[in-house]
C-alpha cells in the first residue's frame, strides 16, 4: 500500500493494481490542481470537496460501504467551530491495514465518535490551526486518544498552497505531540500491514 499527500486534506491511497482511493480531491480552492484518478474510490470529508470525474464511486457521508474489497466506514462529526455543520471522518480497511482520515473535525471527539472510529493503524489529520482547523494541541490530543502506530499530518503551512487562513508550521504539532519518531518521505509505503515498533510521524512531501 502506498499513501501520497497532495496538500490540504487531500491524500491518495493505492493498494496493488486494482484499488485507488482519493480523499478530498478538490485542490483548486487552494491554488493547486484537482486530483483526478480514473476509476478511483472518491471520499469527501465535506460536500464541497467533491469533483466531477470518472470515479468508481463517490462517498460523501456516514455509513458502511464495501467497494473493491475495501471496507469503508463514514462517521459523522461536527465541523471544527461549527456545531451545526457536519463533516465525515473515514475508517478504511485494506491490505491488512486500518486507516482513519479526519478532515476539519471538531477539536474534541466524544466517546461515541472514538468508538465508531475504533482501532486504527494509520491516522491522517489536519494540524494547522489558527481558527480554521485542528490546531497542534487538539490534533495531538486526538492522536493520543486514537493511538495509531503511524501519524500523517495534513493541512499545515506550505508556501505553495494558498490556504484561506494562514496555517501553523508542522514543527508546532511535532512539539505538542512530544517525543515521537519523525520521518520525511516522498510517499508512505506499507508492506503486508507491517507497522513500526513505536508510533511514528511520517511527514509526506506534498506531490
Amino acid at each position: 500500500m502506498e499513501i501520497e499527500y497532495k496538500g490540504a486534506t487531500t491524500i491518495t491511497i493505492k493498494s496493488g493494481s486494482a484499488v485507488n482511493v482519493v480523499v478530498d480531491p478538490k485542490l483548486s480552492s487552494v491554488g493547486q490542481k484537482d486530483v483526478k484518478l480514473t476509476g478511483a474510490i472518491e471520499l469527501v470529508t465535506d460536500a464541497d470537496q467533491a469533483i466531477d470525474t470518472d470515479q468508481k464511486i463517490l462517498i460523501s457521508g456516514a455509513g458502511e460501504y464495501e467497494v473493491s474489497g475495501v471496507s469503508i466506514k463514514g462517521v459523522s462529526i461536527p465541523r471544527y467551530k461549527d456545531g451545526e455543520r457536519k463533516v465525515t471522518a473515514y475508517k478504511l480497511e485494506l491490505s491488512g491495514t486500518r486507516v482513519a482520515i479526519l478532515g476539519h473535525v471538531n477539536d474534541s471527539l466524544d466517546e461515541v465518535q472514538l468508538e465508531s472510529i475504533g482501532v486504527i493503524d494509520v491516522l491522517a489529520l489536519p494540524v494547522g490551526g489558527n481558527g480554521y482547523t485542528l490546531d497542534s494541541h487538539a490534533a495531538a490530543k486526538i492522536v493520543n486518544q486514537i493511538d495509531p502506530k503511524i501519524v500523517i499530518p495534513m493541512h499545515y503551512k506550505d508556501s505553495a498552497v494558498k490556504y484561506e487562513v494562514d496555517q501553523d508550521d508542522l514543527s508546532s504539532f511535532l512539539k505538542d505531540l512530544g517525543a515521537q519518531e519523525h520521518e520525511v518521505v516522498d510517499k508512505l509505503k506499507i508492506k503486508n500491514g507491517a507497522m513500526p515498533a513505536v508510533r511514528t510521524v511520517f511527514e509526506i512531501k506534498r506531490s
